[in-house]
């Protein structure tokens, strides 16, 4: 048996329905497991962002003074967390998606969006003779901003440039916007914008609900480890229950969450597969199917998705063990 990947070179001749960088049938596999990569990792993020602050909502409300909220908190933790995902991921893209408004009588959203059975149509933002150059500095301003930090902490000349750097590109990324190009209907269908496939959103909508449930009980179990005397306190110094639990509570009990929400991350990351039920187009859909169909590498292919899933979970779980270690108390 030949092993090699020589094969990334050749060109693919089938289409990606949905890509977040350019895609033709011409490209190579190569490209494909790129734009599958990108497709994979927008899932996992949109995933974490959504799934981190639903829980952590519900793991409030589960602990709140009002029966209400308390009981619905529950209701959906229990329904959530004690059905197959799955099934979850296929009933948000079979029955939910499938029963929303053709694109002709399309539910308008605030900004401009349209939800339909063909999904979100937004509007796209329109650069106008710099392109994506500002977007870049934007990127660049923001990763610099610990390096500042740093800076002002020593009390070095650059230090100002901390809380100024961001606002300065952000500035110059409103400056440069031409105009925003809004879903316009045409026919049977939208024109223009930016489009959401209901795919991403059925995918998304049950990988962040069954993680939702999971964080809520971290947060409820979190919260409620916070020795009583800490709300008494600030109870004693004025500060409200929002105050409270923002200010005082929550900052404590950050230090206990980060190692349970590690592994939810990394859960809802590997999760992402799932999403090869419903043809969402990412890795294992694309790479470990199609791919690996037409071009018979089996090891290859199957060898090149685990590598990648390692590599993602690997760098999630440095990037938490780094910011652990940075809110972990530091005892003399």
């Amino acid at each position: 048996m030949n092993f090699g990947f020589a094969f990334l070179s050749q060109r693919t001749g089938f289409d990606i329905p949905f890509h977040v960088v350019p895609w033709s049938t011409a490209d190579s596999y190569g490209r494909a497991l790129w734009v599958c990569l990108l497709n994979t990792l927008l899932a996992a993020a949109i995933g974490i962002v959504l799934g981190s602050l639903l829980g952590f909502l519900l793991g409030v409300m589960r602990l709140s003074a009002n029966w209400l909220a308390r009981s619905l908190s529950l209701a959906i933790i229990e329904i959530v967390r004690n059905t197959p995902q799955l099934l979850q991921i296929i009933f948000w893209y079979v029955v939910m998606i499938q029963a929303l408004p053709p694109p002709r009588n399309g539910l308008a959203l605030p900004g401009g969006m349209i939800l339909s059975v063909r999904g979100l149509n937004m509007p796209s933002i329109e650069m106008g003779t710099a392109g994506l150059w500002p977007f870049l500095l934007l990127v660049a301003s923001l990763c610099l901003v610990p390096v500042f930090r740093g800076l002002r902490r020593r009390r070095r000349v650059f230090g100002w440039a901390a809380p100024l750097l961001p606002a300065i590109a952000l500035v110059v990324v409103l400056l440069s916007v031409d105009h925003l190009d809004y879903p316009t209907l045409r026919g049977f269908n939208y024109v223009g914008g930016v489009v959401v496939p209901p795919e991403l959103i059925a995918l998304v909508a049950g990988l962040s609900l069954y993680m939702s449930a999971f964080v809520a009980e971290i947060v409820r179990a979190s919260l409620q480890g916070i020795a009583k005397g800490q709300r008494e306190a600030a109870s004693s110094l004025g500060l409200s229950g929002a105050q409270a639990l923002f200010l005082v509570i929550l900052p404590q009990a950050l230090r206990v969450m980060i190692p349970q929400l590690t592994n939810q991350y990394l859960n809802l990351t590997k999760s992402t597969s799932l999403g090869a039920a419903i043809a969402y187009p990412e890795l294992v859909q694309i790479y470990a199917g199609t791919v690996l169909n037409q071009t018979g590498r089996a090891l290859e292919t199957m060898f090149l998705v685990m590598i990648i899933f390692l590599g993602i979970n690997l760098a999630i779980s440095g990037f938490m063990a780094w910011y652990n270690a940075r809110v972990a108390i530091v005892e003399r």
